[in-house]
This record gives structure tokens, C-alpha cells and sequence, in this order.
């Protein structure tokens, strides 16, 4: 049940990607408050804290002990001095002995890693417990935008993000549950701009999202066009008049937490 991401073709593939489209990115990308506490509740009572893909330093926790690993040169430097030490590393060969630390967190990352099967391991060997945050296409492939603008992301998208089945199959015991998005959400991912359609318009947004980045250019700039005429007509108000009345919605993102299977037996 090897998952193989098409991205990752080389190593430092990851990282190739957010060197590219890494800058700027910690404007548009500002974690969002509410995910950051329900990530930080799910973190628990832990004193060393691994945070695998890390970034900029989104969703790190800032009262506990972290250590950060992120194999792009762009995103590392785009991180607060102040914040977690961060090793130039990937998920699947991470540089700490067995059961190093309380907990390993990885937020938004795993669709990026070449071999999953190999990161989850070594997720799951460096760490007692694991929280990971990541996203079902399975509900995302239905959002408005992919759905009636730009359906060639859903494509590229389905092709390069585990399923939840496969990710789950291979941690073995976990819990899931939903983070929604919501209307005023301020960490700039694909979806979540599902009430504020303009946004997508506007390129800065776009280049700091890997969705956009990693497929065909013209088929974005095509759909965004077909968006705009929709918004100035007034077409896209009024198929989805019904967002209106919403203040979050379920776009697919899923937190899965554990303890690794062998939690209490270091070697």
C-alpha cells in the first residue's frame, strides 16, 4: 500500500516547490486562531514537541519545547528568529533517534512527501504521539471553485494527496475529526476563501497556495476568468446565495491524532 506522490520524483522535491512558491508566503498563510488551538489542545501536556514540514512556524505551539524540520531554504528563512530551532531535513529521513520527543505534529505536509509509507514511519518512530493535519479530496474535490472553475486542480490534486483510508491504514489506531473553515478564515489555502470569491482573483493569493502552483497555468488563469465575468455579472451570487447564511463549512480538512504503535518501547 505504497502511497507514491507525483510531485516527489526527486528528493528535494518539497523543497524545490517552496523555494519556488515560498516567498511571500507567510503574509497570505497566517494560521488561523482557531485551528491553532484546537491543534494545540490536541498536542496535549507534551514537553518536546518535533513539528515535521514545519514552514514558516504556523501552528507551532510557543509554550512548550519545539523543534522544527523543514527541507526548503525559502520557508526556513521566512521563519521568526525567535521561534523553534528548524533542521534542514525531510519526513523520510529525520535526523533524531527513537521516541526523541512527546509528540510530532505535521500541518498541511504529507500530500508533499515522496514516499508516505516512509515519513509516517519515521513520523511515528521519532514520537510517542502524532497529530497530523491533512485533507479529504474526497469532500474538498467538491468545493465551488474546482467543481465549476477550475477542475483540472481536483484532477492534479487526486492524484497527489492520500486518501484519508490510505494514511489511516498505515498509522494504524487514530482518531479523526473535522476542522472547519470559516468565513473570515485567515490562513490563505485553497478553500478558504469559499465566501470571499474576489480573493481568488487576485495572483499573490494564488502563488502562495501548492494547489494553484502545481497545475497547468493556463487552465487557472482560464477559470479565474470565467470567475471574474461570473462575479461581475453577477452569476456566481446567486448559485451560491446559500453561503450567505453560513459562517463555516466542512471543505474536507481532517485531524488525525494517535500514539504510535510502539509508544513505550524505546530501543
Amino acid at each position: 500500500m505504497r502511497h507514491h506522490n507525483r510531485l516527489a520524483e526527486t528528493p528535494l522535491a518539497e523543497a524545490a516547490l517552496y523555494d519556488r512558491i515560498g516567498v511571500g508566503y507567510s503574509a497570505v498563510r497566517r494560521p488561523d486562531p482557531r485551528w491553532a488551538a484546537i491543534i494545540r489542545q490536541a498536542i496535549g501536556p507534551a514537553s518536546t514537541v518535533l513539528n515535521v514540514g514545519a514552514g514558516a512556524g504556523a501552528y507551532e505551539p510557543t509554550d512548550t519545547r519545539v523543534v522544527a524540520v523543514e527541507p526548503s531554504r525559502e520557508m526556513r528563512a521566512q521563519r521568526d528568529p525567535g521561534i523553534a530551532p528548524c533542521v534542514a531535513a525531510r519526513a523520510e529521513a529525520l535526523p533524531f533517534a527513537d521516541r526523541t520527543f512527546d509528540v510530532a505534529m505535521a500541518v498541511l505536509t504529507i500530500h508533499h512527501w515522496g514516499d508516505l509509507r516512509a515519513g509516517l514511519r519515521e513520523l511515528t518512530r521519532v514520537a510517542e504521539r502524532f497529530v497530523i493535519l491533512t485533507y479529504d479530496m474526497s469532500v474538498q474535490g467538491e468545493f465551488w471553485l474546482t467543481r465549476e472553475y477550475i477542475p483540472q486542480i481536483r484532477q492534479a490534486e487526486r492524484g497527489r494527496v492520500p486518501s484519508l483510508r490510505t494514511t489511516t491504514g498505515l498509522l494504524g489506531r487514530c482518531e479523526v475529526s473535522i476542522l472547519p473553515v470559516y468565513r473570515d478564515h485567515t490562513d490563505g489555502f485553497m478553500t478558504a476563501f469559499w465566501s470571499r470569491p474576489e480573493a481568488y482573483l487576485d495572483p499573490v493569493r494564488r502563488r502562495s497556495c501548492s494547489a494553484f502552483a502545481l497545475t497547468d497555468r493556463r487552465a487557472v488563469e482560464a477559470g479565474v476568468e470565467r470567475l471574474r465575468r461570473d462575479l461581475e455579472s453577477g452569476a456566481w451570487a446567486a448559485r451560491h446565495a446559500h453561503l450567505a447564511t453560513l459562517d463555516r463549512i466542512d471543505a474536507g480538512f481532517r485531524l488525525i491524532t494517535g500514539r504510535s504503535a510502539t509508544a513505550g518501547r524505546r530501543r
